[in-house]
């Protein structure tokens, strides 16, 4: 989903303006994302080339948070951004879950600046992405092979949890949609229903495999009422072992991670795409009725139309 960001923009312009400032600047800002995510950049003008970056993000699953922390693949992810420039600070600053000591010394002038940096602005996405990678990598795994599985409920965004489901020779995500305004609801299920034509066209033989129902599939059975109730229906995707091949997994993971916003997007342009249409019909419509003579009643004056 080219659309959709993986590097926070307002954490990517306040490092961009540390590392291009003509002197070393003092700096100390609270950044929050997505209601729930926050970012501590702090520098000092005492050491002109470092700068600490400090995050604090729910995890997608609070049941794989370790009490020490972060989980030790995703530490290993996050020490795959930029290792050159970026290091690991342990303990991290009090109130967060990660701290990171920026080296802008080391960080190449020209477009390879803007690209190290944007990838050091992606450490939210880093974080969790990480830890659904971990789940879709075992999709062969011994466990899941003698189908022991339980839903996993995982939350990229508040308020917009999807479920992991480990079954024998797949994982299944499940995405419980809802929706404000009635008309979204419709025009979601009508995308859904082609988006279900369309996973089982030739065209699309490689992909997840994707189902809708208007109730909850029976691997959610037991789940909290809140989490089902829903008036979008559920959508699910089959991911099988050749959708987390090489560098199909990072992909992949990216895709389910942002399906919401995917959805979210293609009901805002469908509802203005209508909506433009029918200004453009009712406009010609206008035009017609400005060019049509009205002819009067000889005896009252009146439009000929009202008199019969």
């Amino acid at each position: 989903m080219a659309c959709f960001d993986r590097a926070s923009p307002a954490l990517k312009e306040i490092l961009l303006k540390l590392y291009r400032a003509d002197k070393p600047l003092e700096s100390d800002h609270h950044l929050h994302e997505f209601g729930s995510v926050e970012y501590h950049i702090q520098s000092s003008a005492s050491y002109p080339h470092h700068t600490h970056l400090s995050i604090s993000t729910p995890l997608l699953s609070q049941g794989i948070l370790l009490s020490h922390g972060l989980p030790r693949y995703t530490i290993e992810m996050v020490k795959g951004i930029c290792s050159d420039a970026v290091e690991i600070v342990e303990p991290p600053r009090q109130g967060y879950q990660l701290t990171l000591r920026l080296d802008f010394a080391r960080i190449p002038h020209g477009k390879e600046s803007i690209k190290m940096i944007s990838e050091i602005s992606s450490v939210q996405a880093v974080i969790l992405s990480s830890q659904l990678k971990e789940l879709l990598m075992n999709v062969n795994s011994q466990e899941i092979s003698q189908g022991m599985y339980r839903p996993i409920k995982l939350v990229y965004h508040p308020r917009e949890p999807f479920f992991v489901i480990k079954q024998p020779a797949k994982i299944t995500a499940v995405f419980p949609m809802r929706f404000k305004d009635n008309s979204d609801v419709i025009i979601a299920t009508a995308f859904f229903q082609e988006l279900m034509d369309a996973g089982n066209s030739q065209e699309c033989a490689k992909a997840p495999p994707c189902t809708w129902s208007p109730i909850p599939p029976p691997e959610l059975r037991g789940e909290a009422i809140e989490d089902l109730s829903t008036n979008g229906g559920f959508v699910s995707f089959d991911i099988t072992s050749r959708h987390v091949e090489g560098k199909k997994l990072d992909k992949t993971v990216w895709n389910l991670l942002n399906f919401y916003g995917f959805v979210k997007y293609h009901v805002k342009c469908t509802r203005g795409f209508i909506q433009r249409r029918m200004r453009k019909r009712l406009e010609s419509l206008v035009e017609v009725i400005k060019l049509k003579p009205i002819h009067t009643n000889q005896h009252c004056g009146l439009p000929t139309f009202i008199t019969q």
